[in-house]
């Protein structure tokens, strides 16, 4: 783009959510098929950056598929996706596979989220546990099955785990952060790549508890109670404050896009993942999902920046 193009492209007006993504956008009409794929958990985030686009381009369409993290690696180092949807980096053996097949990627960190560990609504008993307690939960071989194992004081309920099946990024992130090690996790717990699958198991079940994004919680909150966590510094509960200044530790985390460099050749790509960064802010705001903070959105920004072809 010339210098001139560039100029228009700064000083064309912004839309309610933010404005157009650029100058390109504004000269031609765009058409074509923006594919994405991946977490579920950033799929709310994606979809709502989707819904907004479409009033900008309408014959751009853009499908968000929610396969998990790693199932979503999986399709997309097979150039089947444009997009990758991630609530985890990208694996070594996912690199390896996205080399030999000659895809190259950047990663653009979109939202915060605080890793949030609900039960059911109606569990007066637990308002908090320690990260000991969790890994006593859900660690390889855990025979924990009643409140009352956790804790003596708890009362004589059966308890009932949900949570991500094993492509999610979300498992891989819990895992590694309560029980020491990636993949390390109890395996008769109800599993699911869907987390509204583990909202209704939680919320159907006195005893349940289960983890997931906390956008899911935000918006399951009348059926679900999300418990603070211990982990040697006090009781904290998720939220956008303790996620942003990283005082809810260890499960606040960043959530990642990843665009394909080719896909990026493509007007329709680069032009909905422009808008993406743009309006960044207010599609998270829309999809309650936790902002990036000032330095985050710079170095969104600065990222996307050397990314474009």
């Amino acid at each position: 783009m010339g210098a001139a193009a560039l100029f228009l492209a700064a000083a064309l007006p912004l839309s309610a959510c933010g404005g157009s993504a650029g100058a390109e956008s504004q000269q031609q009409d765009l058409s074509g098929t923006v594919k994405v794929d991946g977490s579920s958990t950033v799929a709310p985030l994606t979809t709502a950056a989707a819904e907004f686009y479409a009033e900008e381009e309408p014959e751009v369409r853009v499908t968000v598929g929610t396969s998990g993290t790693g199932g979503g690696f999986e399709k997309f180092c097979n150039g089947e996706t444009d997009i990758s949807d991630a609530s985890r980096p990208i694996e070594d053996d996912e690199k390896s596979a996205c080399r030999k097949n000659g895809v190259t990627y950047g990663a653009l960190t979109v939202a915060n989220d605080a890793l949030t560990v609900v039960v059911n609504k109606d569990a007066d008993w637990v308002d908090c546990l320690t990260t000991a307690q969790l890994k006593k939960i859900w660690e390889p071989g855990s025979t924990v099955d009643n409140w009352n194992q956790v804790d003596a004081q708890f009362p004589d309920e059966s308890l009932k785990l949900f949570g991500p099946g094993t492509d999610s990024g979300t498992f891989d992130y819990f895992t590694e952060e309560i029980n020491g090690e990636e993949g390390a996790s109890r395996t008769d717990y109800s599993p699911s790549e869907d987390d509204n699958v583990i909202v209704q198991g939680v919320a159907g079940s006195p005893g349940g508890m289960g983890y997931f994004g906390y956008t899911y919680f935000e918006e399951n909150q009348d059926e679900l109670k999300a418990l603070q966590i211990n982990s040697g510094k006090g009781c904290v509960a998720p939220g956008a404050k303790t996620a942003q200044d990283g005082t809810y530790t260890p499960l606040s985390r960043p959530l990642f896009i990843y665009p394909s460099k080719e896909a990026l050749g493509r007007d329709e790509v680069l032009d909905f993942v422009q808008y993406y960064v743009d309006n960044n802010a207010d599609i998270a705001k829309d999809a309650r999902f936790i902002p990036l903070s000032s330095r985050q959105a710079q170095q969104l920004t600065s990222d996307f920046d050397q990314l474009k072809p």
